[in-house]
């Protein structure tokens, strides 16, 4: 099968939606769209079916995916908007969302009921990751389906079979706690150094040829020296993925001390008016919570 002969609905064209969306039509994909603000289809007028609803958009799809913003949403479009009803018997849903493990779980016997596949494939990669085709996806559900979603997964980046249903969002969750706990590290070590007299640049740079070398201190550290908060990924929705790493942990009778301590700092953020700015703007409560600056840089919040 050609990837011409694969038609794809994907649900949900977004910060990370509209790339991914771009590179499966470059891939040869046929498509058709839905958001629930169709503004943000402009562009794809010609390129692809732009459906009024999530149930049309799934109606002739030999794969759906959904790109939305946490659970409850997906659920909502699921299974109160006539997705799961309108999905042709055969067919495979794809969920990249970011959602809580029991409800991919839940999703995925739904859908089965009435004969359509599942898969939870959360990504990590962020905007960037969307856009060069090099997204980290962690999929869970039965093996055949993600054998048979490959096509569609290397159009997107590179895949790792994590296990059954709900076992995705469980490998996305312990990247969110290393993402949240990690950001929360580099603002105060950057932040200590500054308020010391040292260069943060320099002491990124120094810290980048070391043990302490990570891509959120090469990527995120630059955001926070440059104070460019124009989100990649927003706060809130940090906020959202560490309040299901607590919820979970709680279910698995387990205290995560460090990422309740950076769920609180991004709570602070949020409740200051933040809650647009990328996930590196964690600083920035840092910041208030001190009284002080990294530097005189002007913030930038544009998308805020």
């Amino acid at each position: 099968m050609t990837n011409a002969s694969l038609h794809i609905a994907f649900l949900g064209i977004g910060l990370m939606g509209r790339p991914m969306t771009e590179n499966l039509l470059k891939a040869g994909f046929s498509m058709s769209l839905w958001n629930r603000t169709r503004a943000k289809l402009e562009g794809f007028e010609g390129r692809a079916r732009l459906a009024q609803t999530p149930a049309e958009a799934v109606r002739e799809a030999d794969v759906v995916i959904c790109m939305l913003e946490n659970g409850p949403v997906v659920d909502e479009v699921l299974r109160h908007q006539g997705v799961v009803e309108a999905c042709k018997p055969g067919a495979l849903v794809i969920d990249m969302s970011s959602i809580p493990p029991q409800t991919a779980r839940e999703h995925a016997a739904a859908l089965a009921a009435r004969n359509v596949g599942h898969l939870d494939a959360p990504v990590s990669g962020g905007t960037l990751g969307a856009q060069q085709a090099n997204l980290s996806i962690m999929v869970g559900g039965k093996r055949e389906d993600y054998e048979r979603a490959q096509p569609v997964f290397q159009a997107l980046g590179r895949t790792t079979y994590i296990g059954p249903h709900g076992a995705g969002q469980l490998a996305k969750l312990a990247n969110q706690a290393i993402v949240g706990i990690t950001i929360g590290a580099v603002s105060e070590a950057l932040l200590l150094a500054a308020q010391g007299g040292a260069d943060p640049a320099a002491v990124r740079e120094a810290l980048l040829g070391g043990f302490a070398s990570s891509r959120i201190l090469e990527l995120h550290g630059q955001r926070m020296i440059d104070r460019n908060f124009v989100p990649g990924a927003r706060s809130r929705v940090q906020l959202k993925d560490l309040r299901m790493i607590l919820d979970e942990a709680r279910a698995e009778n387990l205290t995560l001390p460090l990422t309740q301590r950076v769920y609180d700092e991004y709570l602070g953020l949020i409740a200051a008016g933040h809650d647009g700015v990328d996930h590196s703007g964690l600083l920035l409560q840092l910041e208030r919570l001190n009284n002080t600056r990294l530097n005189d840089k002007p913030d930038q919040l544009a998308d805020e």
